[in-house]
């Protein structure tokens, strides 16, 4: 058939395995969420929040519906949230979320990851000073007027508006907040009526690392283990 049905069939491939891991990974949420602050969205901001960043990716109803069932059982285990800091190669600061029902085997890997790719394991605080949480929401911009929206956001928090493209080059507008903020500003986005595609808490780098391509191929072969481990919710790094 060639090599351009062989080039689609790997991207959509490639497409299916991300769907999975993101689907895993939301799966995992709304069973800590659920655990944390019961079965309903109107009484669970954190349930509420997952909901709405599966619905982003496409993750079925079906899916969501059984994971907030198996969290509700009392023989379902929670997950334990863990976060390992270190360096990759050439200095680049990396930071893991973790979500995991075996600490041990997530250390264990997270370490054995860093080590194989040339890097190492740091102590818990060591990137403090690298990397800020944020409240982070992404919204689809449409015909919105983001200077006008960006001043009437200043009350909830705002610290940035701003808007990028997606993987299929389709604008999305983003806003941060700081940490403390992510309730307030969730709530005024939904008292204007925004459609928030996702909300998140994420690691922003303050400072980034300059490589080459080279040296970001190796940072890579780190980061490509990471997000292939079941037990890792979210990777961040300072790579320019």
């Amino acid at each position: 058939m060639g090599r351009a049905f062989e080039f689609r069939k790997e991207r959509k491939f490639k497409r299916w395995a991300k769907m999975a891991v993101q689907f895993t990974r939301l799966g995992k949420e709304i069973v800590m969420a659920v655990k944390a602050g019961g079965p309903s969205p109107d009484t669970n901001s954190r349930l509420r929040t997952a909901i709405q960043n599966s619905k982003a990716v496409n993750m079925p109803k079906d899916r969501v519906d059984a994971a907030i069932k198996r969290a509700s059982s009392k023989d379902e285990n929670n997950y334990e949230e863990t976060v390992f800091e270190g360096y990759a190669a050439h200095g680049v600061a990396v930071l893991v979320e973790t979500a995991t029902d075996n600490n041990n085997r997530t250390v264990a890997n997270v370490r054995s990851y860093f080590s194989k790719t040339g890097g190492a394991l740091g102590k818990t605080g060591s990137l403090d000073f690298i990397f800020t949480r944020k409240s982070v929401f992404r919204f689809e911009p449409g015909d919105l007027d983001l200077e006008e929206l960006e001043f009437e956001l200043i009350d909830a928090g705002l610290e940035d508006l701003y808007v990028e493209e997606d993987e299929e080059g389709k604008d999305v507008g983003v806003i941060h907040t700081s940490f403390e903020d992510f309730g307030k500003m969730q709530k005024a986005l939904e008292e204007k009526g925004i459609a928030v595609t996702s909300a998140k808490l994420e690691r922003v780098a303050e400072s980034t690392t300059e490589i080459n391509e080279e040296q970001a191929a190796d940072v890579l072969k780190l980061i490509d283990k990471l997000e292939e481990d079941d037990d890792v919710q979210a990777v961040y790094h300072n790579m320019a």
